[in-house]
Parts: C-alpha cells; sequence; structure tokens
C-alpha cells in the first residue's frame, strides 16, 4: 500500500486503549496535593497519546459516536470541578491552574476531532453552571491562561445561554441586565482575537442574541458593529463581529432580522466602502452569508416537487423558531389556493440577488462558494418565474468573456472565476431540482464547454476548478432531473464525461467526472454501456494518468459509441496541451485506441495529425509528430506484411516535408527535435526516397546539446545503421563529435552505443579503438561524455552478443572488460559531489549484463575462459561487491540487484565449470538471499551488520575492506555510523588469530589494514579512511587484546609506524588530524605508549595552531582512561594542557609545555 493510504478502520478499535489512558489521566488529575515535575509530565504525555489516538481516526471520526458520552462527560465534570475553584477562590495554586489547562486541552482535542456541536452536548448546562461559567471567564487572564482554556469556557457558555430561563433572574436586586451585559461584554472582548476565542465569542453573542430576553439588545450590537465597520481599524474584530451577526440571521427569529433590515443592509454598504475591509476574504464571505441569510428571512418557505431519477418526491423548506420547533406546514387548501403570483416578492430580494451575483465573479473560492449557495437557497423560496429568471441571469455569466473570442481556450484568465461562481450556483440550484425543463437544453450546453475550461496562464493552466464544479453540477442534474427531460442529451453527456474521466489533467476532475457518469448510469440508465464503461472508468481506473490514458482509454474504446468522440478529443485537445506530458501520453493512448479498429481509425488519424504540422505553434507540431510516430508503430503490427507496412510508412513519412526548417534548427527546439528525430526512427524504411533531409535532422540532433535529442538522434542513427552501411558516416561523426565542445561529445557514446554493427562490422574495431580511448581520464572527456562512452561498451556488447566470436576477439573483450572494471576506480568529484558514482553505476551495469550473457548461454562464447577467464570474472565480482558495500546509497542498491542477480545464476555449461563458481557463495546466499536484505543493499542499518561478514571470504577480502573503508570515512552520519558500529561488534566477536588458515581473526583484520595502508600511503583519499576505521577500533577497545599477541603487537606496531612517519611533511590537514587521534590512543595500549608519549610532539608543536589546539583537547579527554598514568601526574598534566595557550603565537612558551608534558607522561609510563 502506498504510503499515503490511510488506514480505513471499521470500529474504534483502540477503545480499550483510550479508555485505560484516560483513566490514568483523570485519575493523576484528581489528586488533591500538588503535582511534581515528573508528574506533570508524565500527565502531559498522556495526554499526547490520547491526542494521537484520536489522530489515527481523524478520518473517520464518527466511529467514535456511540463511545463519546463515556470519553467526553467526566472530562466535562472535571472541567466545571476546576471553573468552580477557580471561580471561588482568588489564590488559585499553580498546580491547579495546570491541571486545568490540561483538562481544556483534551477538550479541545475532542472539540478538533469531532466538532464542536456534536462534542457541546455532552458538557454540563444546568442553571447554576452559568454563574460558575462566566464568574470563572472573566477572571482567566490572557497572559496567563491557554487560548484552548479560553476556547472550550466560551463554548460551554454558549451552551449554557440556551437554559429556558430568563437571565434576569441571575441578577442582584437593582442592577436588571447585569449577567446578560456581562455577557455580552466578555464575548466583545475577545471578538478581536485571531485565534479560535473568536469563533467562540461570535457563537456566545449569536446565542445570546436570539433569546427573547436579550433580542433587544441586537440593535444596539449592529450599531456597534457598524461604527466598527466604518472605522474598518480592526479587521480581525469586524470579522468576528459579522461572523455573529451572520449566525443571529440564521438562527433568530424572522420578525426580529425583517425589523432590522435597513442596519443589516446598511452593514454590507459599510464594507462595500471600506477598501481595508473588502480585500479581505473572510470579511466578503460573512458579508455573502449575511446577505443570503437575510434574503431567506424575507421570503415565506415553499414546496417544491423534485424528480430523482424516475421517482417523483415533495420537497417542503421548513423553517426553525427560536425554539428549535417546526412551523405548522401549509394545509392542502393553502397550497391548492395559493399560486406563484400571491407571494409579494420584497424589493431588497432583488437587490440581495445582484449583490450574491457580482460575488459569484469574486476572486476568492470560499467567496463563490458562499454565493452560490446564498443564490440557490433565496431562489428556493421564488416563485417558478423568478426561479428561472435567477438561473438565466446565472448563465449569462459564461458568456461576460466568452462573446468576442474564437474558442474557449482564447478566454481572459479573469473569466476562470466568473465560470467557475456560475458553475458552482448552477449546481447548487440543479441539487434543490430548480433547473426547468425549458432551460435544460441551455445550461447543459454551457456546462459541456464549461468541462473543457483549461486556460493557459504563464508556466501553469488554470480552470481546474471550474471542471471539477461543473462535474458537480452535471451529478446535481443527474439527480433531480426527469429521465426524459435528460434523454436527448445522454449521448452527449456520456462522452463528455468519459472524455474528461479519462484524459482530464487534474486527478481530482477526473474523479469527479467518474463519479458524475456513475449517477447517471445509476439514476438513468440512459449511457451507452454504461456499466461495462463505468468498470473502466472507476475511482480507482481513472486516479493514476497513466493508467488512465494507457490502460482506461483503450478499454473504453473496444466500445465503438465512444471511440471516435476519443480520438476527436484527442487530436484536437490532448495532443495539442501545454503541458508536454500530457502530449506524450496523448500519443501513447492514441496508439492504444488506433488498434481496435485499425482500418477504420487509420487514416481517420493521419488526417488530422497533418493538419497540425503546418502550424506554426510548437506544441501543436511536437503533438502531430508524437501522434504520426505511434501511428507509424501500431502500422507495424497491424499491416497485412512488410510491403504493406513500408508503404504506410512511408507515406507518413513524406509528411515530415511539411515541417519548416525554422521550427526543427530554430531556438529552444529541443522538443520538437526530439520528436521529429523519433518520427524518423520509426518512420524510416529501406524504401525511403522523399524527404532527403532526414540526414541533416539526425545530424543537428546528434550536434545539438540537449541530451534528450542527442539520444533521440542516437536511436534514430541506430535505426539507419540497421537499414545500411554507415561505415563512412560513422567514422565522420566520430571525428566530428569528438572534436566538439564538451556538452556535445556526450552524444559519441549515445550514437555508437545505439547503432547495429551487423550492417557495419567493418567499424566495430575502430569503434572500440575510440570509446577504450576516450574512456580515460587522461584523454579530457568531461565526465558526462565518459559516462555515455562506458554506457556505449555494454550496449555494443549486448548488441553483437548473438555474433560474439564473429566480431569481438577474446583479447578485445577483456579489454572491454578491464576497462569497466576502471570505471568501477573513477572517484572523480567536482562541485556537484562524486560525480564519478555516474560511472561506476554504469559500470556495474555493464559488468553485470555482459558477464550474465556468458554465463548463460553457450552459444555466444563456447570458449568461456578466452573471453571471461575465472580470474577476471572474480575481479568483477570483487570490483561490485566493494562498490556494494560503499558510501553512497544508490550505489550500493545498484551493486546489491547486480551481485544478487550474478549470485543467482547457474554454473556455465562449458568443461570445469566449478572455476565460475563465486567463493563464498553459501555465505552470500545465507547472508544475502531473504526477504529482508534481498533490495535493501540502499538500507545501511539493515545490510552493514551483515555485510561486515563478507571479510571472511579471503578471495573478496581486500575489496570488502576497500568498501568499509570507504563509508566509514563517510561525511554522511547514516553511512558513516552503522558502519562503525557494525565493523566493531563484529571484529568484537572474532578470535585474536585464526584456529587454521581459512579462519579469519582480529589480528589478520588489522594486517589486511595495515597492508591497504602501506599500499596507498601516498594517496590521502584511501589513508584518511583507513585511519579513521583504526581510530575506530582504538576508540572502542577492540585491538587492546591484540598488544597482548606478539604477531598482533607487530601489527599494531606496523601500522604505528604508517601513522608518525613523515608527519610534519604531511600537508593534508585531515590526515595529520586522524594521525594524532591514533598515535594519542595508543597511549592506553601499554607495549607502545611510551613511543607515543615522544610522538606528540609533532602534534603538540605543529606549525599549524588549529592542529595544535585539536590535540591538546583530544588528549585532555583520552587523559582520564589512561590507567597507566598516576593520578598526581595525571593533575599535573591535565593543568598544564588547561593553562597553556595552544592557539598562540607564543612559540616558547608552547615548546615548554609540549616537554614537560611528554617528560611526565614518560617518567608516569617508565
Amino acid at each position: 500500500m502506498d504510503d499515503q493510504e490511510r488506514k480505513q478502520f471499521a470500529t474504534f478499535e483502540k477503545h480499550g486503549e483510550f479508555l485505560e489512558l484516560l483513566h490514568l489521566f483523570l485519575t493523576n488529575d484528581r489528586k488533591s496535593e500538588p503535582e511534581s515535575d515528573e508528574e506533570g509530565d508524565n500527565a502531559s504525555r498522556t495526554l499526547q497519546k490520547l491526542t494521537m489516538l484520536l489522530n489515527e481516526y481523524h478520518e473517520q471520526s464518527y466511529l467514535l459516536d456511540p463511545y463519546l458520552e463515556n470519553l467526553v462527560t467526566p472530562v466535562a465534570e472535571r472541567m466545571r470541578h476546576y471553573a468552580r475553584l477557580y471561580a471561588l477562590n482568588e489564590q488559585f495554586p499553580n498546580y491547579l491552574s495546570s491541571k486545568f489547562a490540561r483538562i481544556a486541552d483534551l477538550l479541545y482535542a475532542y472539540i478538533n476531532f469531532r466538532g464542536y456541536k456534536t462534542i457541546v452536548r455532552f458538557f454540563p448546562h444546568e442553571i447554576s453552571d452559568l454563574t460558575i461559567a462566566l464568574d470563572c471567564m472573566l477572571k482567566l487572564s490572557d497572559g496567563h491562561t491557554e487560548w484552548p482554556l479560553r476556547y472550550v469556557m466560551l463554548i460551554w457558555l454558549y451552551l449554557i445561554c440556551m437554559i429556558p430561563f430568563d437571565l434576569s433572574q441571575f441578577d442582584e436586586l437593582g442592577q436588571t441586565g447585569r449577567t446578560a451585559s456581562r455577557l455580552e461584554d466578555l464575548a466583545k472582548s475577545h471578538l478581536g482575537k485571531a485565534g479560535l476565542e473568536r469563533d467562540g465569542a461570535s457563537l456566545l453573542l449569536s446565542r445570546l442574541y436570539v433569546r427573547k430576553d436579550a433580542s433587544s439588545r441586537f440593535s444596539a450590537y449592529l450599531s456597534w458593529t457598524l461604527d466598527q465597520l466604518d472605522s474598518g481599524d480592526n479587521v480581525i474584530l469586524s470579522i468576528g463581529a459579522l461572523q455573529s451577526i451572520c449566525q443571529v440571521a440564521k438562527d433568530g427569529p424572522a420578525d426580529v432580522v425583517q425589523s432590522l433590515l435597513s442596519i443589516l443592509t446598511s452593514i454590507s454598504s459599510a464594507i462595500d466602502r471600506n477598501s481595508k475591509l473588502q480585500i479581505n476574504t473572510h470579511v466578503r464571505k460573512f458579508k455573502c452569508k449575511l446577505l443570503a441569510r437575510v434574503g431567506m428571512r424575507l421570503l415565506a418557505p415553499r414546496w417544491r416537487t423534485i424528480t430523482r431519477g424516475s421517482n417523483t418526491i415533495d420537497r417542503r423548506i421548513l423553517e426553525l423558531n427560536e425554539l428549535g420547533k417546526l412551523l405548522i406546514p401549509p394545509s392542502e387548501t393553502d397550497l391548492d389556493t395559493e399560486t406563484d403570483e400571491d407571494q409579494d416578492i420584497p424589493s431588497e430580494v432583488e437587490n440581495i440577488l445582484e449583490q450574491l451575483l457580482e460575488c459569484l465573479q469574486d476572486k476568492d473560492t470560499v467567496v463563490r462558494w458562499s454565493a452560490s449557495k446564498g443564490v440557490a437557497r433565496i431562489a428556493e423560496r421564488l416563485p417558478a418565474t423568478f426561479v428561472e429568471q435567477v438561473l438565466e441571469t446565472v448563465m449569462n455569466l459564461f458568456s461576460i468573456h466568452s462573446a468576442a473570442v474564437a474558442s474557449l481556450y482564447d478566454l481572459p484568465s479573469i473569466a476562470e472565476s466568473t465560470w467557475h461562481g456560475a458553475c458552482l450556483a448552477c449546481a447548487e440550484m440543479a441539487r434543490r431540482g430548480l433547473v426547468s425543463h425549458n432551460q435544460l437544453p441551455e445550461l447543459l450546453d454551457w456546462l459541456s464547454k464549461a468541462l473543457y475550461f483549461d486556460l493557459r496562464k504563464g508556466s501553469h493552466s488554470i480552470g481546474s476548478n471550474v471542471r471539477d464544479a461543473t462535474a458537480y453540477a452535471l451529478w446535481s442534474l443527474a439527480r433531480t432531473q426527469a429521465v426524459d427531460a435528460l434523454a436527448p442529451h445522454a449521448e452527449g453527456l456520456a462522452h463528455h464525461l468519459v472524455i474528461v474521466s479519462l484524459f482530464d489533467r487534474e486527478v481530482h476532475v477526473r474523479r469527479a467526472a467518474s463519479a458524475t457518469f456513475q449517477e447517471f448510469v445509476g439514476r438513468t440508465a440512459l449511457f451507452p454501456a454504461g456499466i461495462d464503461v463505468l468498470r473502466k472508468t472507476d475511482f480507482y481506473a481513472v486516479s493514476v494518468r497513466r493508467n488512465a490514458f494507457l490502460s482506461a482509454a483503450p478499454q473504453v474504446a473496444e466500445h465503438q459509441e465512444y471511440r471516435t468522440a476519443l480520438i476527436e478529443h484527442l487530436m484536437n485537445v490532448s495532443i495539442r496541451h501545454w503541458d508536454e506530458a500530457m502530449r506524450e501520453l496523448a500519443s501513447l493512448s492514441l496508439h492504444g485506441i488506433i488498434v481496435t479498429d485499425f482500418k477504420s481509425l487509420f487514416r481517420i488519424s493521419i488526417e488530422k495529425a497533418v493538419r497540425l504540422l503546418d502550424s506554426v505553434d510548437k506544441q501543436d507540431l511536437h503533438g502531430a509528430l508524437l501522434a504520426l510516430t505511434e501511428i507509424a508503430r501500431a502500422s507495424e503490427t497491424h499491416s497485412a506484411g512488410c510491403e504493406e507496412r513500408d508503404l504506410r510508412k512511408n507515406e507518413i513519412f513524406a509528411e515530415l516535408a511539411r515541417v519548416q526548417d525554422t521550427l526543427l534548427f530554430g531556438h529552444h527546439n529541443d522538443i520538437v527535435l526530439a520528436a521529429a528525430l523519433r518520427f524518423i526512427k520509426q518512420t524510416l524504411t529501406l524504401n525511403t526516397t522523399s524527404t532527403p533531409r532526414w540526414r541533416t535532422i539526425i545530424e543537428a540532433g546528434l550536434k545539438h546539446r540537449n541530451p534528450d535529442v542527442q539520444e533521440a538522434a542516437a536511436e534514430a542513427m541506430g535505426r539507419v545503421s540497421y537499414l545500411q552501411d554507415c561505415t563512412q558516416d560513422i567514422k565522420r561523426l566520430i571525428t566530428e563529435l569528438a572534436s566538439a565542445p564538451p556538452i556535445i561529445q556526450q552524444s559519441l557514446g549515445r550514437f555508437l552505443g545505439a547503432l547495429r554493427y551487423d550492417a557495419n562490422p567493418v567499424c566495430l574495431e575502430y569503434v572500440f579503438d575510440t570509446l577504450l580511448d576516450y574512456v580515460t581520464p587522461m584523454k579530457g572527456f568531461t565526465i558526462e561524455a565518459r559516462r555515455t562512452c562506458y554506457q556505449a561498451i555494454g550496449n555494443i556488447v549486448s548488441t553483437v552478443a548473438p555474433c560474439l566470436e564473429k566480431r569481438i576477439s577474446s583479447s578485445r573483450f577483456q579489454s572491454l572488460i578491464r576497462a569497466l572494471l576502471a570505471g568501477l576506480e573513477d572517484y572523480t568529484n567536482d562541485q556537484r559531489g562524486d560525480v564519478g558514482s555516474w560511472i561506476r553505476i554504469i559500470c556495474i551495469g555493464g559488468l553485470s549484463t555482459v558477464m550474465g550473457l556468458l554465463l548463460t548461454s553457450s552459444a555466444i562464447a563456447p570458449d568461456l575462459a578466452e573471453y571471461l577467464p575465472p580470474v577476471l570474472y572474480k575481479a568483477a565480482i570483487a570490483g561490485i561487491l566493494k562498490q556494494g558495500l560503499e558510501r553512497l546509497n544508490n550505489v550500493r542498491q545498484v551493486a546489491g540487484e547486480r551481485f544478487i542477480a550474478l549470485l543467482k545464476l547457474p554454473l556455465p555449461s562449458c568443461p570445469q565449470p566449478d572455476r565460475w563458481k563465486l567463493p563464498g557463495s553459501d555465505l552470500f546466499k545465507e547472508l544475502l538471499v531473504s526477504e529482508e536484505t534481498l533490495g535493501n543493499w540502499g538500507d545501511s542499518s539493515l545490510f552493514f551488520p551483515k555485510a561486515v561478514r563478507f571479510l571472511e571470504i579471503e578471495d573478496f577480502r581486500r575489496d570488502v575492506l576497500a568498501g568499509i573503508i570507504m563509508s566509514i570515512g563517510s561525511k554522511t552520519d547514516s553511512t558513516h555510523r552503522p558502519m562503525t558500529t557494525s565493523l566493531v561488534a563484529y571484529i568484537e566477536t572474532l578470535p585474536v588469530t585464526a584456529d587454521h588458515s581459512e579462519a579469519f581473526g582480529a589480528v589478520t583484520f588489522v594486517e589486511c589494514l595495515t597492508r591497504y595502508a602501506d599500499e596507498n600511503v601516498k594517496n590521502n583519499n584511501i589513508i584518511v579512511p583507513v585511519f579513521q576505521t583504526f581510530t575506530a577500533l582504538l576508540e572502542s577497545d577492540v585491538v587492546q587484546r591484540l598488544s597482548q599477541h606478539p604477531v598482533g603487537l607487530q601489527s599494531l606496531q606496523s601500522m604505528f609506524d604508517i601513522v608518525v612517519k613523515n608527519i610534519s611533511r604531511i600537508k593534508s590537514i585531515s590526515r595529520v588530524q586522524e594521525s594524532m587521534k591514533i598515535v594519542v590512543n595508543f597511549l592506553t595500549v601499554e607495549p607502545l605508549s611510551k613511543q607515543c608519549a615522544s610522538s606528540l610532539k609533532p602534534f603538540l608543536l605543529h606549525h599549524i595552531p588549529r592542529i595544535r589546539m585539536d590535540t591538546a583537547e583530544y588528549f585532555y579527554l583520552k587523559l582520564q582512561s589512561i590507567d597507566s598514568i598516576e593520578s598526581d601526574l595525571s593533575d599535573e598534566v591535565e593543568s598544564i594542557v588547561l593553562e597553556t595557550e595552544w592557539m598562540s603565537n607564543d612559540q616558547q612558551s608552547i615548546e615548554d609545555a609540549c616537554e614537560r608534558i611528554v617528560g611526565l607522561l614518560i617518567k608516569s609510563l617508565a
């Protein structure tokens, strides 16, 4: 399963675990004594675990609904307990404040998880709670409490305000209205907060103002809000005030809203006047909500008849009064006598609708979405004639920007907002059954166009939200329109929805179109082959773009009803798409569709593609060339014979003459030229006589600076070399490309590797000489050029493998293998890092491919020992194995995959096949051929503990050791640390000496390490990692036991001699530092400690101050672990080290301190 796929739950599986944690949390919370810091930390961790458990179910929060009462109620009771204590006590202890905050945090986690409307039902709401919550909230200080606590308390007050008792009962004598005023002032004080406190305060105010005993305050609040909006100084406060007013307009009595209509409309006007407010998205959104809700309260509820599929139902718009009871519905007599004309529509409704229609064109989606719902909700309460006018006005929005343009794709980018808002409004009206049958054809016509709304804007496109909203609108029509009304449009809709679900660029649009298609199939059964097509274009089939184009589309094309529509869209839209990846996928999809009915679609497709070749637009030209290439590819398998195939290819090839030279060879022509080259490769035949400039195109591609164009040109030249002898052209191009600029030299290897040498055997030796010459760094080729040359070696050998003995001699073959082996040692570095790894990866692949061919087929090289001697084979295996242990994850992964593939090969069918059996193959299979290690060579923590055991195989020991050393020397901690840990742990398990000749001991390892260091003593790139490896062994005390063995002591002495040799003449700072660490660590090895003491001088007196300081610091840290030094002398040495200014230029004082330190060490060690 993909990492991003979330687990789907069926139940609250962790209910028991959650209850245990909650019980622990509440038990600790109920303790009366002050909690320690540790207890507080434990409580916070428990809270964190509870929150994490909730987050696991965040996508399916409804699963917890049956358990919420038991989970929320005890926590809410604790909140009431702390609120009571907080309200009654002047001094609230700090530890109780912490507990109170944690309880609020948990309640907020519940609210965040399931929503306040669900959670607040489980809060306590007794009459006495009002005073407790209000007093507590008034005492809470913003500076001393966390915002979750304030938010939860405001939500609690919002619930308590629902009590059906007059608030004056809570007032003290002579202070009538004081409780309501305190609530109002409290909420107002939090309206200006940018956090969730503002939402809580808005809810509290709205609940307060819908009460009968406090509704008289709403007028004053509106006036206060109007003043705030006119000043425009505090946008956050304005948002909070508007949020509360919108809630009152929704929940409050209709007569109250109607009586305050003038001031409510003034608020909307105030927002329009204030530019500071007008630019805020939330302000504009709440303005839309306010207008819509006011408009709804001005209109009476109505009955509607909605047709859903073949069923007709009555939909009654009912209204809730302030007590939450349903209004009495009209009687049947009233419904019969009341007509559309009997209802008077207030003039204010028209003004509100005008403003909402303007908001449909807003730049922000949330505003358009709110406006669309407002328009639909108001229209739902209007007479049918007015509803048609509203829908007509909404549909007119489509034509605002499209009246003066030739096609949909020529619309200005500003049209996106307008079309999106119009689609949303149409969708909301359709969902409510407000689209009449006579308006349905026009609406479907506009929606069919909106399904393809895609406008280029810079390097991307806009319009996916329009297409998504259009799918929603059509989905709504499928649910509410009669089958008879949809039947005339069913075939066109089916084509449009299938096309969008298969060929849209965005996954959410494809899924939306698929869901709409499903809705039509399920409710109307009008679409041709609906069930079968739906199975091929379901949610999962269209989720991956490549699968939708290359798998689902050809399957749908099997149905003749959809085939022509798919071809039309591909050729008119997808092939011409602005996105190059879409054009490439479209061409491949075209191939899959054509083969379903090649005879009838071949000619149609060519005609449509050829028309695009005359275009001056590079996108059209690129798409046409790709399409013609795929049509030619389809003709290979669907022609009656070779003659018919070649005739078709020649016909297609002749169309290349229509392409202008300026478009092929002009500036920024990369994709067009590459497409033309692939076109040539696919259509070129032996009988090609037209378009003589194809050779010019190929050579231009070979000398192009773009690697993709070079690759395409090389493939085209490979096709030419298959058809005719190109020996002279090959030699000429080798000379020209070799002397070209570095970026074009890369083309040489691509070109030579793509050639077919069956028709050009004469030039093969010349090609090999060229490649072997240019892969050497001394020739001056760039790393990229050498990489392509190495790749060409493997490609050529694979190409000529069927006739290897005729084409390549055994000596030449061995020279090629040795060249690839040399490539494994390429560690070139530049500002990009280890670019030599590019060559090493290519050489690993080349070696494994070539050796695999020879080992698995005796016919290729009957005399295997001549072509691949066992010694050379084992050297290649050792080189690959070394790369499998090195520092780069990607190199290790490739080496591991190739090594395991070679390990699984059977022995060759030749005399004495055991000569090619891998030494230690049983150990390799034991360690590597398992599920956890098989493909995880790149995972250092998993692979390295097993890899260090490769040292047990003597034939590969040197190369394995070299790979281990390179990984330990890596600057990447994820490589260095696991390898160091694995090696040290492994060496600790080894005996000091081997019991027999084939065994492996610690002494053997140190001898190998010393020998490897001695061989590379002048190569700092190798010797420094060797020293780092030895330092890791010394720091872990692995080699302490070697000093007690004569052979082991001799090995340690040899390493010590290498470390201190000519130390004062070494210029590499990193080498000097690593040498210093070894010398200091050797102080703990008693037989060598006296020599080490004397050898400290070159480091403490080094001319580079940084080295002197590092030596002093490292020596000071290590001094504590040297048991052979007496404590009093150790203290004196420490004092000298700490008191000396090692970075100073006072050479005399440094020399004196050095002499004293060394003298004390020698004295103590003696």
